[in-house]
């Protein structure tokens, strides 16, 4: 298979462009470019649309998703041509396009939604599937292991039109997204992180680490949980928990993971993820498979 060139990406977000699908390159890694300096750190406000509406009205491609747009005179313009010159694919906004991603990450998701959901336009990807439904909702990730939501404030990658007929978002998608609130209340935590017990090596005696690189690695996990102020500590509790999960895979064990999970637990109650949703979050995490539990 050839793989793209800048213009064949460039082509591909015209396309999409031209028919209200709001697009924006991505970098190397898949992750959308970092935000040029007067941007950086949230210091510009943010856009307009974002969930803390600011005034920025920055020509570049920063703030991932918000930077999406339909605008061909913004999509080909001189401070969007660097990160067109070394792209490695294009993303796309759903929510801004009226549409809602259920992204499917293994085939046991796969195997899941195929009971579960309705049909719809499917998009194979990479290790499961796109499944493309008309109608937006809150996005949310780890709604169940292996499956994401992407619509409003989100961006999925662009994997091609995909086959099926689109249909609506059903019940069961706005269910999960529902229940699986991450975002803090507006005036503070909304519930106080309950005590937790300690991990030591009293509860790890497989564990091949030693006791300062088990505190350090939580330590740094924790910190990412607690910056996610705004929005995010859900997700990021989930990849903190999968990473140390990662960490001990090769331990003969016990390595009392579930101790650690528990710390990861409390720094996510701490800036307001709902105690359910961050054990859920982080149980997924620490039980992804391929890794040690």
């Amino acid at each position: 298979m050839t793989q793209p060139t800048t213009n064949d990406y460039l082509r591909t977000a015209l396309h999409l462009a031209g028919v209200g699908v709001p697009v924006l390159p991505l970098r190397a890694g898949k992750v959308p470019f970092g935000n040029c300096p007067d941007c950086t750190g949230g210091t510009c406000g943010g856009r307009p649309h974002m969930k803390t509406a600011g005034t920025c009205d920055c020509p570049r491609v920063c703030h991932g998703w918000a930077a999406a747009t339909t605008n061909t005179s913004v999509i080909t313009s001189a401070a969007w041509a660097p990160m067109w010159r070394t792209a490695a694919a294009v993303a796309y906004h759903p929510g801004g396009a009226g549409l809602t991603v259920v992204d499917l990450d293994d085939t046991a998701a796969v195997a899941w939604a195929r009971a579960a959901l309705p049909a719809t336009k499917t998009v194979p990807t990479t290790r499961g599937e796109h499944l493309i439904y008309r109608g937006t909702v809150r996005s949310a990730n780890s709604v169940r292991r292996g499956v994401d939501i992407k619509s409003a404030m989100s961006y999925a990658r662009w994997l091609g039109h995909g086959t099926g007929r689109i249909t609506a978002v059903p019940d069961a998608v706005c269910a999960l997204v529902e229940r699986e609130e991450t975002t803090p209340g507006r005036r503070g935590v909304v519930s106080s992180p309950p005590e937790r017990a300690a991990w030591d090596r009293s509860v790890a005696t497989g564990c091949r680490h030693t006791e300062a690189y088990v505190r350090t690695g939580l330590e740094r996990g924790t910190a990412l949980v607690r910056s996610r102020t705004e929005t995010g500590a859900g997700s990021q509790a989930f990849g903190v928990a999968r990473f140390i999960a990662a960490q001990h895979a090769d331990c003969p064990g016990p390595c009392g993971l579930e101790y650690l999970g528990e710390q990861v637990v409390a720094a996510a109650v701490a800036v307001g993820v709902p105690e359910p949703y961050a054990r859920r979050a982080v149980a997924n995490g620490l039980n992804t498979p391929g890794r040690a539990a």
